[in-house]
């Protein structure tokens, strides 16, 4: 289980969210990315497991509007787009910012 990172944030001129790690790894994950990356029922079939709505299919002026915390485990985002149903858990995040860092390295 992934540690909760010690800080995020949008950095709304470099179009990217923040995430501080334990240990202090730093990733920045593109708003664009990780909206198309949103784990939610309408961007993931929830029978087969395919994606429905990527990357690609997102805007590249997409940002979050809002951003809370689900408890202790998750980062809630509300889109500019509307879409808001995603709960991005730590462990989740903490994937997707391997994959993005090894996609781009």
């Amino acid at each position: 289980m992934a540690a909760p990172p010690q800080n995020i944030r949008a950095l709304k001129d470099k179009s990217v969210l923040e995430i501080v790690w334990p240990l202090e790894r730093v990733d920045q994950l593109p708003f664009q990315f990780l909206r198309g990356r949103c784990p939610c029922a309408v961007c993931v079939n929830e029978l087969t497991g395919v994606r429905m709505v990527g990357p690609e299919n997102i805007g590249s002026d997409v940002h979050p509007v809002k951003m809370g915390f689900s408890g202790n485990y998750a980062l809630t985002v509300e889109w500019s787009d509307g879409h808001h149903t995603g709960l991005f858990t730590w462990d989740y995040l903490e994937t997707i910012s391997n994959e993005w860092r090894d996609a781009n390295a």
